[in-house]
């Protein structure tokens, strides 16, 4: 099977039988792969439409619309989304420059900038051999990157590895846009409220009402994908009693106000 100009050797294992040091693919209307999968280039991707959730490690993060994430070599990862469309651009890298900045997992909005350069570089769609223009363009963006990343840690969402805090997290995921009683999450994973509250920032880094806020906000992000809703029903959707709730817990989390794409009729 042939995947990005990659072969699967083995289910999730994918060699590099590409002769050009970076190679472009960019794909309409993506199609997911359910499996965890492994390569040794470096991965660049730019969601230029929908989003898309990445599961790398202990933690997913959450690529939306004109965001890139960067994904260093040999670390196993899969994909998974809800929107009906995705469209992707990946450029795989088969050497990176000496910086720390290429051995960890950045997410981040693309800057005008980089948006245009990913625009230019769909050129080489698909090319498998070097040209020097191609060379010279691609080395030069992927060199530009650590300084066009403006990284916000808020789209990530950690993964606890303590076995009782998984049925907490479950429910809050599936039971998002419900008032949940922390009593009832600790009786979940069968701990007292303080010792499930001590756990679960140990484990995660953040509280649980975080975890919830986090939950409930990323998944405001796929319904304003949709443009099926207003504002107003997306906040309800969520959990949150008023618009004005939603908005302050958005703009905490990204930084910037919620947005449809167009004024819904």
């Amino acid at each position: 099977m042939n995947r990005c100009g990659l072969t699967e050797v083995k289910e999730g294992c994918y060699v590099d039988g590409l002769s050009a040091d970076a190679y472009v693919w960019y794909e309409e209307d993506w199609q997911h792969e359910a499996n965890e999968h492994v390569h040794r280039r470096y991965q660049l991707t730019y969601v230029e439409e929908g989003y898309q959730y990445f599961h790398i490690g202990k933690k997913i993060y959450l690529a939306p619309q004109n965001h890139v994430i960067w994904i260093p070599s040999g670390e196993p990862h899969r994909t998974s989304t809800e929107a009906k469309t995705v469209n992707l651009m990946l450029i795989l890298f088969q050497s990176v420059p000496d910086h720390d900045f290429f051995k960890q997992v950045h997410l981040f909005p693309a800057p005008k900038v980089l948006k245009e350069m990913l625009l230019y570089a769909s050129k080489w769609n698909k090319r498998l051999y070097d040209e020097e223009e191609k060379d010279i363009f691609l080395q030069a963006m992927l060199t530009s990157l650590p300084s066009f990343c403006n990284e916000n840690n808020a789209l990530q969402i950690p993964i606890p590895t303590d076995s009782r805090l998984i049925p907490v997290c479950n429910t809050i995921n599936i039971n998002y846009p419900y008032h949940l009683d922390m009593e009832n999450l600790a009786d979940v994973a069968k701990m007292s409220v303080r010792n499930l509250q001590r756990t679960f920032k140990q484990e995660t880094g953040i509280t649980i009402q975080k975890y919830m806020q986090l939950i409930r906000i990323l998944k405001s992000i796929a319904y304003l994908d949709t443009n099926q809703y207003t504002l107003s029903e997306i906040a309800f959707k969520v959990g949150y009693k008023s618009l004005s709730a939603f908005t302050a817990s958005y703009f905490a989390i990204m930084k910037t106000k919620p947005r449809l794409k167009k004024n819904l009729s």
